[in-house]
């Protein structure tokens, strides 16, 4: 199809790693002396390499500026086969006709690896370096372990996203101050058997201590599988392209 546009070569990546005693420089390393604790500092480039699918809306040439979405996927499409990420959510409506007026980025993530948020993070680089990206309206979604993955990926690089969309996931409690003003839709099923209603209700309930733009949807008859019913719904992204990114001096620090 026109529209769809497939990345399938490898991304490589690279990011610089510091790990190094407060205020010490390379420069300033003692030689170690043995019976002392001295401070050093490890400098090392990692390279990342990750496939994914890309779709640049059919009238892309005619904007300037286009949102982004950046779908993750769940655990059972990990792998080298990037047919396996048009099972479910964005991927899988584009494969079959639908048109977004996103940028839709859906990476892969490898066999037995969990999303990371450095490698999120490089990858939304690459992308928003060669296309023509708002910054100020790119979105995360993910169902399951995708849903893990946005609330982290969140709490990694809070001042990157206007908007959150996770699906059936989970998260640490104690991150959400660092993307507090970040509007939030949590969607979950009641009946949820692999990943329990109470780990999106954790979430929820620690984010509406500082943003009241939070919204939920529990579906009360539905298991695990409360993506399709979400991505099928044209008020969703509706609700995405109403958000716009908090200017950078409104995200509070961590703490």
């Amino acid at each position: 199809m026109k529209q769809w546009r497939c990345l399938l070569t490898a991304v490589t990546c690279a990011a610089v790693m510091w790990l190094a005693v407060p205020g010490a420089r390379a420069d300033d390393d003692a030689q170690p002396q043995p019976g002392q604790q001295q401070p050093q500092t490890l400098e090392r480039t990692v390279k990342v390499t990750l496939r994914y699918l890309l779709y640049l809306p059919a009238d892309y040439a005619q904007q300037e500026s286009w949102p982004l979405l950046l779908f993750l996927h769940g655990a059972g499409e990990r792998g080298a086969d990037l047919q396996r990420v048009q099972v479910h959510g964005p991927p899988k409506l584009i494969a079959e006709g639908k048109q977004f007026p996103f940028v839709v980025v859906s990476p892969q993530c490898p066999s037995g690896e969990w999303w990371q948020p450095h490698t999120l993070a490089a990858l939304l680089d690459e992308v928003m370096e060669k296309y023509k990206v708002d910054q100020d309206r790119v979105y995360v979604t993910g169902l399951s372990m995708g849903g893990y993955g946005t609330w982290s990926l969140a709490a990694f690089a809070p001042d990157r996203f206007a908007a959150l969309v996770p699906i059936c996931g989970g998260g640490d409690a104690h991150s959400v101050r660092r993307f507090s003003q970040v509007p939030v839709w949590v969607f979950h099923g009641a009946k949820d058997s692999v990943v329990p209603l109470s780990a999106s209700e954790t979430m929820v309930a620690a984010l509406r201590q500082f943003n009241n733009q939070v919204k939920f949807t529990v579906y009360p008859e539905a298991d695990h599988d409360s993506w399709t019913q979400t991505y099928n719904d044209p008020e969703l992204y509706k609700w995405l392209l109403e958000q716009k990114r908090a200017a950078r001096s409104d995200v509070p620090a961590q703490r």
